[in-house]
């Protein structure tokens, strides 16, 4: 027995006949073929399967995808803009947040939910963000430095005056 599940993912509708217990990251990764999120312990410990659902971070093997029938579903793949780097991917590239990259696209969508929330977090908030997310190759030090670049990079960004720079007399 299948379900028939309608969604968005990247902005793009796509339709899916479900068993009711496939998980969303099984859906994301096997059916519509997009391996960013990861799978990591598929007991919501790890993070690396986290993605946005209706904007918010959810870690994808936490939820059925029946579950999300109707809702909009953003991966690490449509966070990144047709040309260059999403401002968190080319922080945590810079300011190297990164070694195996394994967990890197669950840490990258958990921080986007941050800052989309809160735009100039402090060190405690983007570590508190992170405790569901674990890497194990660095000391999460780079990460929480990356996140801070990557929200200044965004806030400079957004506040940055339309067609470029406006001198006054």
């Amino acid at each position: 027995m299948t379900e028939h599940v309608a969604l968005t993912v990247n902005g793009q509708r796509r339709d899916a006949d479900v068993e009711p217990r496939r998980l969303l990251v099984q859906l994301i990764r096997e059916d519509f073929e997009l391996t960013g999120t990861h799978v990591g312990c598929d007991t919501s410990q790890c993070g690396a399967c986290t993605v946005h659902v209706d904007g918010q971070a959810i870690k994808a093997c936490t939820m059925l995808a029946v579950q999300a029938d109707g809702a909009s579903v953003t991966t690490i793949e449509g966070l990144t803009p047709e040309q260059g780097f999403h401002p968190l991917q080319q922080a945590f590239w810079e300011k190297h947040g990164l070694q195996c990259g394994f967990c890197t696209p669950g840490m990258i969508m958990v921080a986007a939910d941050l800052l989309a929330r809160t735009p100039d977090p402090s060190d405690e908030e983007i570590r508190h963000a992170l405790e569901g997310n674990y890497c194990r190759c660095t000391g999460y030090q780079n990460i929480v430095v990356a996140i801070r670049e990557a929200a200044r990079t965004m806030g400079a960004a957004a506040t940055a005056p339309a067609g470029g720079s406006s001198a006054q007399a």
